[in-house]
């Protein structure tokens, strides 16, 4: 029991350590604890013997599930039609083509039998999303056109698709003709969507209308909600991960109570997932197997990125007529991932007959690609000049906090300032600038335009620039149509005591709001409790 808990919280410490190593060279952490399981594994130090397909495939979908499931919650809508086209055909017919150019490619130059190159298409058909914004939002890095929303869409929605042809191959593998998997298509697509947008509305009904739900069981609740989205649609053969998806999707963009809760738990699950899924890749594989494959591998792997997801790429988009440099930015961007993994995992839990090492082909196609290829994209949207200056590549997510929209500094006021003996309201700032709190005597004050300030106060001042590290307790509040406050001017709000209201988000703009400021409807209120 010791030793469990020691390895707990070595994994813990090194998931620390890794990620900030990780952000300097711009590769995801996760590869870390991949490594790891190889080195616990039957080839590694510890030689822990473990080859059970079956319990690694349940284990990983069940982790799958949430992060898909967070993926959607965390996918911010954006009301432009042209990106969400986009993004849906890159997930669907994008995903279709890929797995087609890598089954031709397969099946033609590495000889491979016709239904397993189809299975090698069809399980690295799907892009990774925590791999591509885990690189974009270690270095903060956002991009032109709306192509971080349209990357985020397509990779948390391809994954389903990618399932889809997955679940084809399986069955084409036991006998099955490719016309008799019709109706198992339309089952999988018509049932995902259908039990995703009932589930997702009505759990938003049991949350908004009725008393069922207390503060603390919201978050039980929505888990339950996403298994349920899953296993209901599994159940009667759907797509329990395109079901997840639309569930999370829908759920997300909705007004939700403690939603900020909810992001950071589902944040904490999903990065447990993922680290016990890459942690079982790596415990399951079996280094010594990889000589083996690592030449139809790494021809895979290079076909894939330089010749089928560009080709993909570019017949989907044509009509819409992109500009080169984006064209160049998405094609670099299709990531394989812990998704395709799982699948391949998958294929070999049903125990069919297979003639080359899927897993492990595959396992190296995913490595080199988050490894290579996701170390270069940083450089590469540097290079085809894809970086957006003026934004942040968080604003993509629903989880976002506006960091920088509200910053906060502090001054200490000394016998010469020249803010001494005078009232608030007559001292004028540069910027958009508030006195958010006042210490004087070790007592905290929320100031007024009335209070004057006094030799050896200490001045708290939020701004919507510059940065700073001082911790404080913000909260928000939604104005909707039968808020008390709509329509009402700052100075005329009764606030409880100690309360001041520092930020005011309108429109996808933030700004620091001043007495008259007036409040309006869809605003988001952000107080500042001393």
């Amino acid at each position: 029991m010791s030793l469990l808990i020691l390895f707990c919280a070595i994994v813990i410490f090194s998931c620390i350590i890794t990620n900030k190593f990780s952000n300097k060279l711009g590769m995801p952490s996760l590869i870390f604890f991949m490594f790891l399981g190889m080195l616990f594994g039957s080839d590694g130090l510890l030689k822990i013997s473990f080859n059970d397909y079956d319990l690694t495939a349940k284990l990983c979908s069940v982790g799958l599930l949430f992060i898909i499931f967070y993926g959607g919650f965390c996918t911010k809508k954006i009301n432009n039609l042209k990106v969400n086209a986009q993004a849906v055909l890159l997930s669907s017919l994008g995903t279709i083509l890929t797995a087609g150019f890598c089954t031709v490619f397969c099946f033609y130059i590495l000889n491979l039998s016709f239904v397993e190159s189809f299975l090698i298409g069809a399980v690295i058909s799907s892009t990774d999303a925590a791999s591509v914004f885990s690189i974009l939002r270690s270095r903060r890095l956002n991009l032109k056109y709306n192509t971080a929303s349209l990357l985020e869409m397509e990779s948390g929605s391809n994954d389903p698709f990618a399932y889809i042809l997955t679940i084809v191959g399986i069955t084409m593998l036991n006998g099955t003709g490719v016309v008799e998997t019709l109706p198992l298509l339309f089952k999988q697509i018509f049932f995902g969507i259908l039990f995703g947008v009932l589930i997702a509305f009505g759990a938003l009904f049991l949350l908004k209308k009725t008393r069922l739900l207390t503060d603390g069981t919201d978050t039980i609740f929505i888990v339950a909600v996403a298994l349920l989205s899953y296993s209901l649609t599994d159940l009667i053969h759907g797509n329990g991960y395109l079901s997840v998806y639309i569930t999370g999707i829908i759920l997300g963009n909705s007004e939700l109570k403690n939603k900020l809760n909810l992001m950071h738990f589902f944040d904490g699950i999903t990065a447990l997932c993922q680290v016990a899924i890459f942690f079982l890749i790596g415990l399951l594989s079996f280094p010594h197997r990889i000589p083996e494959i690592i030449i139809p591998a790494i021809l895979v792997m290079i076909f894939l990125t330089f010749i089928a997801r560009p080709l993909a790429v570019f017949i989907t988009l044509a009509p819409f007529k992109i500009k080169w440099n984006q064209f160049l930015f998405i094609s670099s961007a299709g990531l394989r991932g812990a998704a395709s993994i799982v699948f391949a995992i998958l294929v070999v839990s049903e125990n069919v007959n297979l003639a080359n090492d899927l897993f492990h082909i595959v396992f190296v196609v995913a490595l080199l690609s988050v490894s290579l290829q996701g170390s270069f994209l940083p450089f590469i949207a540097k290079k085809v000049d894809m970086i957006d200056r003026f934004s942040d590549v968080r604003k993509t997510f629903n989880d976002f906090q506006q960091e920088s929209a509200i910053s906060l500094n502090k001054t200490f006021i000394q016998q010469d300032h020249p803010w001494v003996g005078q009232c608030i309201k007559d001292i004028h700032f540069n910027g958009k600038a508030l006195i958010l709190m006042i210490k004087r005597n070790d007592k905290k004050i929320a100031p007024k335009g009335s209070t004057k300030i006094l030799e050896n106060d200490e001045i708290l001042i939020g701004s919507t620039h510059a940065e700073s590290d001082v911790d404080i307790n913000l909260c928000e509040t939604f104005i909707d149509k039968k808020h008390e406050w709509l329509n009402l001017k700052i100075k005329e709000i009764a606030l409880p005591e100690n309360h001041l209201i520092a930020l005011i988000k309108r429109n996808e703009e933030y700004f620091v709001p001043n007495g008259s400021t007036k409040i309006k409807l869809d605003d988001i209120i952000v107080f500042y409790d001393v």
